[in-house]
């Protein structure tokens, strides 16, 4: 009997609800599958590290494939053979060369553009096209979003930041072109909301207030189409597919329990509308969510800062 086959692009729908589904055994060909030659797509991720790294704890110790973990990058000791390490770069233009103070600034900014921001806190910002958004041009197409932008911190767009540079440098790193920055999001939620969310704007307007009036899973709108699937599929999809739904309302509960978190904040300090008090669990949720979309193939390029 031939294996059936079901698209790559299957969605799990319900009003207002479009889910994605994780690369499964039926939406690859038998042949390939059997063969062990199936190709799955090429994808990049871009995680910017605003205060920098200690050096000694980050660099790795010694060349070619026998190099010695540091402490910060030990956690990735068992992907070893999937990773190449590279050390001695430097961004040129991230230097002040002549402009003076304002090294956060300047530095978001040249991190995937590469180029040097002119000096403004002015509307006539003046950059370069981030390398993310050049690969977006490429095969952005080929997914629901071309791109998908990240951030921990807020966002802004204009105004005076860092030492006279224009806070559009320093809270964007993807950049459409020299004067247009593309504005990453914080609020996990609204992430979640982006990625699962389907239908017509009202539609999703409404089926998100009614999951939240009546505390329904967004998988609760896509349950009966999820049934229907699991029908068709085999054992291993089965589980697959079972552990990714998992993972979806797991990381459901994690952002309503850190949007109701309440941490005291030290005297002067806020936190922006839907952002988790708790940083660090606002940046394994943001993470995690980038893995998700690509776990779906929802995006193929990410940036996160």
């Amino acid at each position: 009997m031939s294996k059936m086959q079901i698209p790559r692009r299957t969605f799990l729908r319900g009003l207002g609800t479009a889910i994605a589904l994780p690369t499964l055994d039926a939406m690859i060909p038998a042949r390939a599958l059997a063969a062990g030659n199936a190709k799955f797509p090429t994808r990049m991720a871009f995680i910017y590290i605003p205060n920098g790294v200690i050096q000694e704890k980050w660099n790795v110790k010694g060349e070619g494939k026998d190099y010695q973990f540091s402490h910060i990058l030990k956690p990735l000791a068992k992907h070893r053979e999937d990773l190449l390490v590279f050390s001695g770069l430097a961004h040129d233009k991230a230097r002040a060369n002549g402009d003076g103070a304002g090294d956060h600034a300047r530095a978001n900014a040249t991190f995937l553009t590469g180029a040097q921001a002119r000096k403004t806190s002015g509307a006539d910002i003046k950059l370069g096209v981030s390398v993310d958004q050049i690969a977006a041009q490429k095969i952005g197409d080929k997914t629901r979003l071309s791109s998908l932008e990240l951030s921990s911190d807020g966002v802004r767009l204009s105004g005076r930041c860092d030492s006279g540079y224009s806070c559009a440098y320093q809270f964007n790193l993807a950049w459409k072109n020299a004067s247009t920055p593309m504005p990453p999001e914080s609020n996990p939620k609204a992430v979640f909301d982006r990625l699962f969310a389907g239908g017509s704007k009202k539609e999703i307007d409404e089926n998100k207030q009614r999951r939240e009036r009546y505390r329904k899973s967004i998988l609760d709108f896509a349950l009966e189409d999820a049934k229907r699937l699991e029908k068709k599929l085999g054992y291993t999809d089965k589980r697959k597919l079972d552990e990714y739904l998992d993972s979806i309302r797991e990381l459901e509960k994690r952002i309503e329990a850190m949007a109701k978190a309440n941490v005291d904040l030290p005297e002067g300090f806020s936190v922006p509308a839907g952002k988790p008090r708790d940083f660090g669990a606002h940046v394994r949720l943001m993470s995690d969510m980038m893995a998700l979309a690509f776990q779906t193939d929802s995006t193929r390029i990410a940036s996160y800062l």
